[in-house]
């Protein structure tokens, strides 16, 4: 800690945002980055605390207080080692983690954190734009090869730690590109997907081999790769939605946010509409647009309604609106509840809380409207909270297009799971402990949401590096990959 009053004289400061007018109108990332110096500012504001609660926040474990020192010291490139040795992928976490770490921060208890998630954005940018960041090539190859199914964050992360430990890594995606969430379930005004190919192009030179359009329990059987590789990481995605179950969910018009999420993207991507939307064109333009669920995936589709030009957006959301402000002495330093209002929600939208949907009205089998009533959480007898419809409370809502973004209820069982014959743990997840990551079948791992169920990119993360230290250490009875 070469500042010890920095946090005293030194105010956060963060990244700001293009103007909404501007960013609606293109598909690109508007968050503008800080200059260095500013960084270093930012970074002096550390206190370098005798218990770094930030480390507590952050799965991956990043070692926080001394990357925000070495910026601090214009040591870039040294904190960029720091940063990697810890963290596959800083350029996707830097943009789309929700930042644990700056909740948990001391700093945070007066609602002044260090600006850790920008810190961190700020020191992989400038490590691409250096040219710091090249290939780690194996220093001998170990003879063994293992298959990773899955090429989001987990499968990337697994992949590339094999990679570098001498395995001949062959990485399995159903898709027709690299990337799972971060490619089709993010939108590319939060993050660009030119940042995943840059790492996919590393990852080939450290000796990954791709294999998109194969989806294994289908096109290839689990079977075969057990049989064909000393190991087997399943990394694939909690890909199950929960769906609306009400009356008139048949209409058309009522789709999987996913669904839409994924089209967009893919016309980002260059797609012509006929790949992009093979069931037919799913877009908010014109529309009155009604998403239903309040997290991360509900305000990624507002961000895309709006620039689709709908007509309106509303998002509803079962549990009750969260106090404006945490209370520190019950939360900290643990994530709170609290009302976030995020960037697409700058953007337009009408929010509204303790809402039930309770039927989809339609004319000619598509929706016109749904039918609503406000709720109360009450304790039942067992001391429980259920929800409780408010008498008279009924109302109806114009739409033309019903997202679900209700969240998702774990791995899709039939194909590859199905074939593994893999037991699962009481929420349907492949049955797997973070000791080792063995799943009951031999040879076969698990890691990623696949295992832990809906998470954050950083868990993910943190889940593949953990996996790929198991396995080498099954495969060598020993390893040097970090945990």
């Amino acid at each position: 800690m070469g500042l010890p009053t920095g946090f005293l004289e030194i105010e956060r400061k963060d990244r700001p945002y293009e103007k909404v007018e501007k960013r609606l109108k293109n598909w690109k990332e508007f968050v503008l980055p800080l200059p260095p110096a500013e960084i270093g500012k930012q970074g002096a504001r550390c206190m370098d605390c005798g218990i770094p609660f930030c480390h507590n926040g952050c799965p991956v474990n990043n070692l926080i207080p001394d990357w925000n020192d070495l910026v601090r010291r214009d040591r870039w490139q040294d904190a960029l080692e720091m940063l990697h040795s810890t963290n596959n992928f800083p350029e996707f976490t830097g943009r789309i983690c929700p930042a644990p770490c700056e909740a948990a921060c001391t700093l945070n208890i007066d609602d002044n954190p260090v600006t850790i998630k920008s810190i961190e954005c700020a020191i992989v940018d400038r490590g691409w734009e250096e040219g710091w960041i090249a290939p780690l090539l194996a220093a001998k190859k170990t003879g063994k090869r293992v298959a990773v199914v899955g090429s989001g964050p987990a499968g990337m992360a697994c992949a590339q730690q094999l990679a570098r430990a001498g395995h001949s890594v062959a990485l399995f995606e159903k898709a027709d590109r690299v990337g799972g969430l971060l490619r089709y379930g993010i939108p590319d005004f939060k993050m660009e997907k030119r940042l995943i190919d840059r790492r996919v192009r590393q990852m080939e030179a450290e000796g990954v081999e791709f294999r998109t359009g194969v989806e294994v329990g289908a096109t290839l059987s689990i079977k075969s790769l057990l049989e064909g590789y000393d190991a087997v990481a399943l990394t694939g995605g909690a890909e199950l939605p929960r769906d609306l179950e009400v009356p008139g969910r048949e209409l058309d018009g009522i789709h999987y946010a996913m669904d839409f999420l994924v089209q967009q993207n893919k016309r980002v991507a260059g797609d012509d509409e006929a790949r992009a939307a093979p069931r037919g064109t799913l877009t908010a333009k014109g529309k009155h647009v009604i998403v239903i669920g309040g997290g991360d995936t509900g305000s990624d589709c507002v961000g895309t309604s709006n620039r689709q030009g709908a007509a309106s957006v509303t998002q509803l959301e079962v549990m009750p609106q969260p106090p404006e402000h945490e209370d520190k002495a019950l939360t900290w330093p643990d994530w709170p509840l609290k009302m976030r209002t995020s960037s697409s929600h700058e953007e337009g939208v009408e929010r509204d809380f303790a809402v039930l949907t309770k039927k989809a009205v339609g004319k000619d089998g598509r929706i016109e409207a749904l039918e609503c009533a406000r709720i109360e959480w009450v304790k039942n007898s067992d001391g429980r909270m259920a929800m409780q419809e408010v008498a008279g409370s009924a109302f109806k809502l114009k739409a033309d297009l019903v997202l679900l973004a209700m969240g998702f209820l774990g791995p899709r069982k039939p194909g590859m799971i199905e074939q593994a014959g893999v037991a699962l743990d009481p929420r349907g997840n492949i049955a797997a402990n973070v000791v080792d990551y063995q799943t009951s079948v031999p040879k076969l791992f698990a890691a990623g949401d696949m295992r832990r169920g809906q998470s954050l990119v950083v868990w993910a993360i943190r889940e593949g590096r953990q996996c790929a230290r198991s396995i080498d250490q099954a495969l060598m009875g020993t390893t040097t990959l970090p945990r």
